[in-house]
């Protein structure tokens, strides 16, 4: 069957059967990506960032595709859980941007709406990684583009780029070794893949909607270490500094005197990464906000009113904060936080934690945070539940911890797009969330507080004891289904036939001479008990440590364990 034109109609099935395919098979590519704990998200995080998108897309009374392509990338960016699904929104919103204005689409519209994807998920992650779901999204778009000069025939070209995805998806072992060692492919990247069958079976009749893979034996022999899913942002040491100003505007584009461009974001963002580094650039059709680093911050105020007028700026001297220089002239600093309510005047500080379990959830309240989120490893925040949480904290100032590297970029995206002052310490554990909050001062300013928080963070080490959920080999160890492994610092150390023995030799790994502190954490499968006499042979192991036991609640690992 040829089609020569994606309508409202075609575009709107496209995306319905795609995000039934993703949530029939969210948990094959859960399975793709994890210890052989019972954790897995990526499927589950693509799965309900792209119903969002979905559902925008279906409340939508929108006709034309370009529009619907537009309410699918709000959808998905507010929606977006996990690095998987934020990247997933990027790769949906460069390619709506591509079609704006389109009625319907050809298989030219198709190819440059693909091209643009690729284009801004590349854009978005600060050093792209080959082997993920980036090769994917590339490798399907150069096809497309190739079929594209052969056909006018969509069906033909979603073909081709379906087809692609695929085989791209079969290489991603050969250019990340993480996923060679264990002979799986990238679980992003079958995320996509599944997105693109879907488009192809809704445009070609393919009665398939709610098939579900079936992995192979390899699939399912064995599991991929999580480390291959970065965080996209770095951080930096104080030594590093080469462009001393964090420069912060929000420019409201076409309004202003000096308005003499016409904006571009491609334009907007090569020449201001001219003039600095860590940057970032977000637009939608009334607003661009600028994060840089430069040692002219002059040079972007100017630069912005080109395009608009400045509704928020913000500029900071790196270099003096990182001296600590005491006395600085904010008057906000000193200002002792009032109580919170509704219709008062905004607090200085809020300092969200992302964490699961009631336990934890006190702790947290009686280190400082002011508000949880409840979410982690079996469940991460989307982008809209974390900018709700920053306008309920009704803070001027907030600070975020997230707990979970598979949180880092929905938090960092949250930040961008909220009106207040927002950091993200980059915790990936709760030991280390808790670690940072030693270091919050509420009459520090937030990048003295970021500055402080992150080096508490860095002198913990976080253990974590769950049981495997099928056999495997990793790291080193052979692992058998029923076993206790333990997990240090997001590294699986030891494993064990008891719980018990599994967390005892984890922490023995754990201390080392300069070890002050260990704490124990049980969750809803650990026992108080239990934790007693974890912490009896600690004892034993080494009588100087000091030993604190809490009741967490925390589900998926019995035990999490900190030394300090």
């Amino acid at each position: 069957m040829k089609v020569e034109n994606i309508t409202e109609t075609e575009f709107r099935k496209m995306i319905l059967v795609s995000s039934k395919r993703l949530a029939s098979n969210a948990e094959f590519i859960n399975s793709l990506n994890v210890f052989p704990v019972p954790d897995g998200d990526t499927g589950t995080n693509m799965s309900l960032s792209f119903a969002s998108g979905e559902k925008y897309v279906a409340e939508s009374t929108a006709t034309s595709v370009g529009k619907l392509a537009n309410a699918l990338a709000k959808g998905l960016l507010m929606g977006a859980r996990g690095n998987s699904g934020v990247i997933l929104s990027q790769v949906f919103r460069g390619f709506a941007k591509s079609i704006a204005d389109k009625e319907t689409l050809t298989a030219n519209d198709l190819v440059t709406a693909l091209q643009g994807g690729v284009e801004t998920a590349y854009k978005a992650v600060m050093k792209p990684q080959e082997g993920t779901i980036l090769t994917v999204a590339r490798k399907a778009a150069e096809a497309a583009t190739k079929e594209a000069t052969k056909t006018d025939d969509v069906v033909a070209v979603m073909k081709a780029t379906y087809d692609a995805a695929e085989e791209a998806l079969k290489t991603t072992p050969d250019l990340l070794p993480v996923l060679k060692e264990v002979g799986v492919v990238d679980s992003g990247g079958q995320g996509l893949t599944f997105v693109y069958q879907g488009f192809y079976d809704a445009l070609s009749g393919n009665e398939r909607e709610d098939e579900v893979h079936t992995p192979s034996t390899v699939e399912m022999d064995e599991m991929v270490n999580a480390e291959h899913h970065k965080s996209v942002q770095g951080q930096l040491n104080t030594e590093d500094i080469k462009f001393g100003y964090c420069t912060e505007i929000m420019v409201r584009i076409g309004a202003g005197r000096l308005v003499d461009e016409k904006f571009d974001y491609d334009e907007f963002r090569d020449h201001l990464a001219q003039i600095g580094d860590s940057l970032l650039v977000i637009a939608d059709d009334e607003v661009v906000k600028v994060h840089v680093h430069t040692e002219h911050p002059g040079q972007v105020l100017s630069y912005g009113q080109k395009f608009g007028s400045l509704v928020k700026v913000k500029v900071d001297n790196m270099r003096l904060q990182h001296e600590t220089i005491i006395g600085k002239d904010e008057a906000e600093a000193t200002e002792m936080p009032a109580t919170a309510t509704e219709n008062t005047e905004p607090k200085e500080y809020g300092v969200i934690a992302i964490a699961s379990g009631a336990g934890i959830a006190n702790i947290f309240k009686h280190l400082g945070v002011t508000d949880i989120i409840s979410g982690g490893q079996t469940m991460n925040p989307s982008t809209k539940d974390i900018v709700e949480a920053i306008e309920k904290t009704n803070a001027k100032k907030v600070i975020i911890l997230p707990n979970n590297k598979n949180i880092f970029l929905a938090a960092q995206q949250a930040a961008e797009v909220a009106d207040a002052q927002v950091e993200v310490i980059l915790s990936k554990t709760i030991a280390q969330g808790m670690s940072a909050m030693l270091g919050f001062v509420d009459t520090a300013s937030l990048e003295e507080n970021k500055e402080n928080m992150t080096e508490e963070m860095s002198l913990v080490k976080s253990g974590q004891v769950t049981v495997a959920v099928r056999d495997t080999t990793i790291d080193g160890q052979e692992i058998k289904q029923g076993d206790y492994m333990g997990i240090v610092d997001g590294k699986i150390v030891n494993t064990a036939a008891g719980c018990e023995q599994a967390a005892v030799e984890m922490v023995q790994m754990m201390l080392d001479d300069d070890s002050e502190v260990v704490t124990i954490i049980y969750g809803e499968d650990g026992t108080e008990a239990e934790a007693e006499k974890i912490a009896a042979k600690v004892t034993e192991i080494d009588p100087d440590v000091e030993i604190e036991i809490h009741e967490g609640d925390q589900p998926v690992y019995p035990y999490l364990i900190s030394v300090e």
